[in-house]
């Protein structure tokens, strides 16, 4: 078929000649394209009504994905997606496919929940009010009397039947979360006689404090129960990757947010720690990652056969959680856990894929006894003499620059690849300012939590890395982010740095501690409840629609 060209035919002028062709060649041209197109219709409707399944989307921020094609057996009649319509947000750039016509346009939204980190994308902030713009959910839209599109739908005897059914119920609740997270952007006065957010520790803190409420409210986790320990509902406790198995151990016994019924759930967790799959079925020094995968795979395959919701959603309503380096390989068992499902991961690097629209960056702890008694505290900021510290040995391509530039190269700047005899690693974190943290082969580091935890400004030098609950916390509020390049000038950087915005940013670092403190059993805002609200905000910013 032709189209129009601002070029016109025969390389000549305008004039009535010129003009009759135009008219001549639309007029014979619409008769021919009528019967063209009137049999396409039929045939692309009829395709529609029989193959249903032809395509599920997922729609995230700055993130699309496609499904299946129509020939995949194992996918159900669904649709998963997000249009701009149906997220929050407030300075993220999405993108939108539409199911209907396959096109992609590019939306600036100030409705996106998931909330932007100190560096990557995604915040709850203070913004002007946006015009309302309400989602629409399984086919509804939000109160808005004067939208001939709302009236039609809501006259549509299936649209009301499909509203009740258990996820359309499900999804009408989430929207209403969505709403009341959107309003609370511009004035919350909610009361909470446990804990009211407040500073410029939060992008927005009334934000994310009616988002935390929504989420005690209304949260369920399913988690499977498909495995054996150990390399299923179980993890460890103890060193650097204590966080596997810590969050697995607490959502397992947890009453609060654990559901029983898969029809209630918002989302589904896969409770397999790959810790204990590096401890019991990689081969010491074999490099061979099969049977990590297989294992991943077969366990994939078990929950997809036995229940509809992975094929439902292709696993954009489920997560993963590794604090282990190998976290982001793992995902690669199985195409839909790395491309949809929410993978909470310590190893957040967006260079190995992570991707802030949809993953949960979590913090590193190494709890070496299990718990962070003694852990916790340190002097007034008048007793710490040291500018900065670091402790640690040479691996990865930062910490040999560091070394190199600043290892005992400076009395004020305390930096050593092995501690003085005699010198305590914790007590030198208590009596600096500043504590480096230089990531290692890996971008995540214990040593932010450590600093954190003994109230010293931590110092994020690293390539790549998404700090923990970046989507709620401004990390540049209370902490420093340096590049690489920087290293030589460290000591610049940091003496610059006032006495007066010093303490405001060592006394913000003792407020959000509360968000990375471990706890058994868990308390409210800490950092098993603030990755749970991290998985809680990419859940918002998924729509799960099931045509059946």
């Amino acid at each position: 078929m032709m189209a129009y060209s601002n070029k016109k035919p025969g390389g000549g002028g305008g004039g009535a000649g010129s003009t009759g062709s135009y008219a001549c060649w639309s007029y014979s041209s619409y008769s021919a394209i009528l019967v063209l197109i009137v049999p396409l219709v039929v045939v692309f409707g009829l395709i529609s009504l029989l193959s249903p399944n032809s395509s599920n989307w997922v729609f995230i921020s700055n993130y699309y994905l496609t499904g299946p094609s129509s020939n995949t057996s194992t996918t159900n009649s669904s649709e998963i997606g997000a249009s701009h319509d149906n997220i929050l947000g407030l300075r993220s750039t999405v993108v939108v496919m539409d199911m209907h016509s396959s096109t992609i346009e590019e939306v600036h939204s100030d409705d996106y929940v998931q909330n932007r980190s100190a560096s990557p994308p995604l915040a709850i902030e203070e913004a002007t009010p946006p015009p309302l713009q309400q989602p629409i959910i399984n086919g509804t839209k939000d109160e808005d009397p004067m939208n001939e599109t709302h009236a039609s739908i809501m006259n549509n005897p299936a649209t009301r039947q499909k509203e009740y059914t258990s996820l359309g119920r499900l999804e009408g609740r989430l929207r209403r979360a969505r709403v009341a997270i959107r309003e609370a952007r511009f004035g919350n006065k909610t009361h909470d006689a446990d804990y009211i957010p407040n500073g410029p520790m939060y992008w927005n803190a009334n934000a994310f404090h009616r988002s935390y409420l929504e989420m005690e409210k209304r949260f369920k986790v399913f988690v499977y129960e498909e495995g054996e320990p150990p390399l299923f509902h179980n993890g460890p406790c103890k060193s650097i990757y204590s966080m596997e198995g810590n969050f697995i151990h607490e959502i397992e016994v947890n009453n609060q947010f654990r559901t029983r019924n898969p029809e209630e759930a918002h989302v589904y967790f896969l409770p397999y720690s790959v810790t204990m799959l590096v401890r019991f079925v990689y081969v010491r020094d074999s490099h061979d990652f099969s049977p990590i995968r297989q294992t991943v795979r077969d366990y994939v395959n078990i929950i997809s056969t036995k229940y509809p919701y992975w094929n439902r959603s292709l696993a954009a309503d489920h997560f993963t959680l590794a604090c282990h380096d190998w976290g982001p390989e793992t995902s690669n068992s199985d195409p839909y856990l790395r491309k949809n499902s929410i993978r909470g991961l310590c190893n957040a690097n967006t260079s190995e894929g992570f991707n802030p629209s949809k993953d949960v960056s979590f913090p590193e702890i190494n709890l070496q006894t299990g718990d962070t008694h003694g852990f916790l505290g340190g002097p007034s900021p008048r007793l710490r003499s040291i500018l900065a510290f670091f402790a640690g040995g040479i691996h990865g391509p930062i910490r040999p620059i560091l070394l190199e530039h600043w290892e005992n190269k400076d009395e004020e700047l305390k930096v050593h690849q092995y501690l003085p005899k005699g010198v305590n690693y914790y007590d030198m974190m208590r009596k600096s300012k500043f504590c480096l943290c230089p990531s290692g082969y890996e971008v995540a580091s214990p040593r932010v939590v450590e600093a954190i935890y003994t109230g010293c400004v931590p110092v994020l030098i690293s390539d790549h890395y998404v700090p923990p609950f970046g989507d709620v916390l401004n990390w540049k509020s209370f902490s420093i982010e340096v590049s690489v390049s920087d290293i030589p000038n460290l000591k610049n950087i940091l003496t610059s740095i006032s006495t007066r915005q010093y303490l405001r940013m060592q006394r913000r670092v003792i407020q959000v501690r509360r968000h990375f403190e471990v706890n058994s059993p868990p308390k409210r805002f800490d950092v098993f409840h603030m990755i749970l609200h991290s998985i809680w905000l990419r859940r918002l910013n998924v729509r799960v629609h099931d045509d059946q």
